[in-house]
């Protein structure tokens, strides 16, 4: 994965805490692909999601997905050949969804973690790498078993 950009998409209920992690990737380098949602009007997930994970195919960038509780990104984002959507909910999470699934979505719930939670599972996920070797053999298996 080239990490040095990011993809990040949400609905109006991920909307402000979209913001705060675009500040927060800014703040840290990080180049970053806002899809959107602009504002808090209501809008539907799944076309973020399907929006977002088409690109981070495309680009191969790490993409990040937030949603009231994350979960309805999740199943959306993994319906998506070639996608593993990781919803954490901590940074062991995040860091075992990298380093064990080659996960290359991450998504957060917006009700269900504050701002600083949410800051510490970004940087968890972005900052772990793929472990390969033993777990390659089971993604090798998803990607078959689920086309």
């Amino acid at each position: 994965m080239n990490t040095s950009a990011v993809i990040i998409a949400s609905d109006h209920a991920g909307f402000d805490l979209k913001k705060y992690i675009i500040a927060y990737l800014n703040q840290n380098g990080r180049i970053v692909d806002d899809l959107g949602a602009h504002t808090r009007d209501s809008c539907d997930y799944p076309l973020k999601a399907r929006d977002l994970c088409r690109k981070v195919l495309q680009s191969n960038h790490f993409g990040i997905l937030i949603c009231g509780t994350g979960q309805g990104m999740a199943m959306a984002a993994n319906r998506i050949p070639g996608i593993r959507a990781a919803l954490c909910v901590n940074e062991y999470l995040a860091r075992t969804a990298r380093a064990h699934n080659n996960a290359n979505v991450l998504c957060l719930g917006s009700r269900v973690l504050g701002t600083e939670l949410a800051r510490s599972i970004v940087q968890a996920f972005l900052a772990a790498e793929f472990e390969g070797e033993r777990h390659q053999c089971r993604i090798d298996q998803i990607e078959t078993l689920y086309p």
